[in-house]
């Protein structure tokens, strides 16, 4: 049987408002701009005023913004109570990443690789659940590290697998509120843009040529899957990953 793609089962976030960390650039900003263009309000949040700034600038006047210091539990509480009822917390907020054997890696350096990652995600799910309308859910970020990790991916393998656990943990805490995790693999991001873009292109391929997709993902791949994650009733505890078929290669 064909099953024909309509109006009616497209993603709608039509009257909803949706709360983005780490909304500002890459996957997050994607996934705002596809929760928009699915009828909601969206509000992006970042450390940096200036990525606030730009984004608001890309998404348009009926957007709003906030700088906020992610690493601030009571800053993230106070974001919270200022933003009073929402329907879905995306979390997707990062810094670069930690990449290099352990053996080299001080604790300070995989405490703050920690930080905002896991330590972030917990704060954010904590003050923003009594917030959340039901029916509303948490979606948060991941990654295929966990999964196959690599020389040298110790510490974001780690982090993976934190956020794999608390995502299961917390969505039976909150239930019914469904909380799940996007797992992308190789994606085009800001993430990769303090390597030369002759390098950074030279890397695209390569790794793209050995996907079985072909390519490596865009921040638009992913943000689909933030939306379907939204926006499926019946999904809470699940990570999903969307990596064009890494980890089978």
């Amino acid at each position: 049987m064909n099953i024909t793609a309509t109006a009616s089962n497209a993603p709608n976030l039509l009257g909803k408002r949706v709360v983005l960390l780490g909304g500002t650039s890459g996957i997050g900003l994607a996934t705002a701009r596809a929760a928009q263009a699915a009828g909601a309000s969206v509000v992006v949040v970042s450390s940096r005023s200036q990525r606030v700034a730009e984004a608001l600038a890309a998404l348009g006047e009926e957007a709003q913004g906030h700088a906020v210091d992610l690493h601030d539990e009571a800053a993230v509480c106070r974001l919270f109570e200022r933003l009073g009822p929402f329907d879905h917390l995306v979390y997707s907020a990062g810094e670069s990443l930690q990449i290099g054997p352990l053996a080299g890696t001080g604790m300070d350096v995989v405490r703050k690789a920690f930080d905002v990652r896991v330590f972030g995600a917990i704060a954010a799910a904590k003050h923003a659940a009594p917030h959340l309308r039901p029916g509303g859910s948490i979606v948060l970020t991941s990654g295929v590290a966990s999964l196959r990790p690599q020389k040298g991916w110790t510490v974001g393998a780690s982090i993976c697998g934190a956020m794999e656990a608390f995502t299961r943990a917390l969505a039976v805490e909150l239930a019914p509120i469904r909380v799940n995790l996007v797992s992308p693999g190789f994606v085009r991001t800001p993430l990769w843009a303090n390597i030369p873009e002759t390098e950074r292109e030279a890397m695209y391929a390569e790794r793209g040529a050995a996907l079985p997709v072909g390519r490596v993902g865009e921040a638009d791949d992913i943000a689909q899957t933030y939306l379907y994650l939204m926006t499926n009733r019946y999904s809470t505890g699940q990570a999903v990953v969307v990596d064009g078929g890494g980890v089978l290669v």
